[in-house]
């Protein structure tokens, strides 16, 4: 973990309640695709903990969805302001299981992490496929990006009003020789109970610290619980316990 100061350099509105924040300054402590930041807002006691999209070594990319306070704050800063975040925060995807043919899937704001995995795994050489589940069009987002990355994509909208109508386990592909996982816990349980392979799980939960202090965010695996913001976020599909 390590606090730094980041500054806003720009912020759009991509997806209904969906930003998208660029900002700059030393990223050194984010070591892994996966892993989150802290972000301290003006006002409120706790941190907010948003997952990596993108990074370089001096700049950071998040996405995220206004739902609640602390987002509905952060989304009205403007370019310029500086920001306190904890960064590095969380282990990460491993990507020597990957395989040659890996599959990513995210489901809303569950979509962000996998972004700067799926660059990962094709500057490794790999060949992801990408399922992205959104409830509507109007939440969709990067569908694009992942196209440019080369990765092959589909995107499921539970309404049927774009891509595949249904959920992202209506689109898994036959083949694939592991998979990467973000999103809501039903969305989770249904891809562990759907996937044929090992895989890696990233839990979202409300944390207190972030950083493995207050047990907060624990969840019960088979060798005891773990704290889903120090050894997860990410969890191997054979440790969990459904």
């Amino acid at each position: 973990m390590k606090q730094t100061f980041l500054t806003i350099v720009s912020q759009q509105r991509i997806a209904d309640n969906v930003m998208e924040m660029c900002l700059e300054g030393d990223t050194s402590g984010i070591t892994a695709s996966g892993q989150f930041v802290n972000i301290k807002v003006e006002g409120l006691f706790l941190r907010r903990p948003i997952s990596v999209c993108d990074y370089t070594e001096n700049s950071l990319t998040l996405v995220y969805k206004i739902v609640g306070e602390g987002t509905r704050l952060m989304a009205e800063y403007p370019a310029g302001t500086v920001l306190d975040v904890l960064t590095g925060l969380g282990n990460g995807y491993d990507t020597s299981l990957s395989g040659d043919a890996p599959l990513l899937i995210g489901g809303g704001v569950g979509v962000p992490p996998m972004y700067n995995l799926c660059k990962t795994l094709v500057a490794e050489g790999k060949h992801p496929t990408v399922v992205l589940g959104f409830n509507s069009k109007g939440d969709v987002f990067y569908e694009k990006e992942f196209e440019a990355l080369g990765a092959t994509v589909t995107v499921t909208t539970a309404d049927g009003s774009y891509g595949v109508k249904g959920f992202v386990t209506d689109a898994l592909p036959t083949t694939y020789s592991h998979f990467y996982c973000c999103g809501p816990e039903p969305m989770l349980k249904a891809v562990y109970r759907a996937t044929s392979t090992s895989g890696q799980f990233s839990f979202e939960e409300r944390m207190g610290c972030g950083f493995g202090a207050c047990m907060g965010c624990s969840c019960k695996t088979i060798t005891g619980y773990k704290r889903i913001c120090k050894e997860g976020p990410v969890l191997q599909k054979e440790e969990i316990l459904w």
